[in-house]
């Protein structure tokens, strides 16, 4: 799969800056997707789906720079009960987004808009 289309990659419009005195040190950018928020990948082992998801899951939050975490389920009885028949389950900052089959642009667009 080829990189996303520009329209995906929207950056936030410029804030004004002072005027920069030439050969001054230039203040640190911050990035645009910042470690703000947590993606969490809920699965169990051998779950093809669960691979699927991972590979969408690491793909947009090293592209926007956003930690996630695994976890599973039958090392975790609470979750286990919660979420075992809705495998592989995606949250975003500790609530549901998605389950099943995790769709990469809804994905990314949660990581960009909907949490600002």
């Amino acid at each position: 799969m080829t990189g996303m289309s520009p329209l995906f990659r929207r950056k936030p419009a410029p804030r004004p800056q002072a005027p920069q005195t030439p050969g001054a040190p230039q203040p640190a950018q911050s990035p645009e997707h910042s470690e703000n928020h947590l993606v969490t990948l809920i699965r169990k082992p051998g779950c093809h789906l669960c691979d699927d998801a991972q590979l969408v899951v690491e793909k947009v939050c090293g592209d926007l720079g956003v930690p996630w975490e695994e976890k599973d389920i039958t090392q975790d009885r609470r979750l286990h009960d919660a979420y075992w028949e809705q495998i592989p389950v995606v949250l975003v900052d500790g609530r549901q987004h998605t389950f099943w089959r995790v769709n990469e642009e809804r994905l990314r667009k949660a990581l960009t808009d909907q949490y600002k």
